[in-house]
This record gives structure tokens, C-alpha cells and sequence, in this order.
């Protein structure tokens, strides 16, 4: 009786073409997948930026730039962050980490909702200490997977900063 009216109801919405196959099918809602995410970190001028430009072109990577996110923020007329991202550049403060994580989880949903293949990311200059990591741990727990950390070290006379800037380093 069950397969009765399971067949018929299959019949009646239109699925009938699902009784020709002895293969169970199942429909699953369309889901985003979690952001794959790789932390660059390392001084300036350590290479961050040339190597994650290759890692994009290699391996569809998006990069994303703590830094320029939160500048791009910050010049925003319209952002509900500006002016304290303006107050902490500033004074030389770290911005609260809770405004940088929304800013980089903005942008990574962005992003996939545009194209739901592209879930793998690289964030320079994030966390910058332990506090950064302890808010990203707290609050992307179970929303995004960190796969490493991809640090740089150099000493000055390797770094691309010409030896004019370094003392402001």
C-alpha cells in the first residue's frame, strides 16, 4: 500500500520518471560550501603579495587583504565601521577584531554566493597577534576551515622594501 502511494504521489508531482530506475535518488537543497582558508602572513615587503598572486593564478585561490579591506572600509561614506577603522589607523592601533573578521566572512560570502566553486582563500595580514586569532577561533568555529598558515620570514636584505623605508618597519 506504501508503494501505491508513494507511486502515485511521485505521478502527481510531476516524478514519475523516478519509478523507471531501481537506483534510490536523492535530491539535496543546493548548500555553500565552508571557505577553505590559508592565513599569509610575515613583514612587509616578505613576498606576501607576489605569492599569493601565484597562488591564484595557479590554484583559483581568492586573495583577500585584511589591510586593504579594512582601507576600502574606511573611505567607505556608507560603512557602519569607517570612522572607528579612521580612529584606530589613526592612533596606531589594531582595529577590534571582531569589525576585521566581518569584514574578511562580508567578503568570503560574497564571493561563493557568486560562484559557489570559488570557497578557497587566501587572507594577508590576518590574525596579526593572538587576540586576532582568538576572536577568528571564537567566531568562525565551525564556519570556515583554516587548511595552514603560510608564513614568510626574511631579514632586510632579502625584503623587496627599498633600504630608504626599512627603518619605518
Amino acid at each position: 500500500m506504501l508503494s501505491r502511494c508513494r507511486s502515485r504521489l511521485l505521478h502527481v508531482l510531476g516524478l514519475s520518471f523516478l519509478l523507471q530506475t531501481r537506483r534510490p535518488i536523492l535530491f539535496c537543497p543546493p548548500r555553500l560550501m565552508k571557505p577553505l582558508v590559508v592565513f599569509v602572513l610575515g613583514g612587509p615587503g616578505a613576498g606576501k603579495g607576489t605569492q599569493c598572486a601565484r597562488i591564484v593564478e595557479k590554484y583559483g585561490y581568492t586573495h583577500l587583504s585584511a589591510g586593504e579591506l579594512l582601507r576600502d572600509e574606511r573611505k567607505n561614506p556608507d560603512s557602519q565601521y569607517g570612522e572607528l577603522i579612521e580612529k584606530y589607523i589613526k592612533e596606531g592601533k589594531i582595529v577590534p577584531v571582531e569589525i576585521t573578521i566581518s569584514l574578511l566572512k562580508r567578503e568570503m560570502d560574497q564571493t561563493m554566493a557568486a560562484n559557489a566553486q570559488k570557497n578557497k582563500f587566501l587572507i594577508d595580514g590576518f590574525p596579526r597577534n593572538q587576540d586576532n586569532l582568538q576572536g577568528w577561533n571564537k567566531t568562525m568555529d565551525g564556519k570556515a576551515d583554516v587548511s595552514f598558515v603560510l608564513f614568510f620570514d626574511c631579514n632586510n636584505e632579502n625584503s623587496d622594501i627599498p633600504s630608504v623605508n626599512k627603518a619605518n618597519y
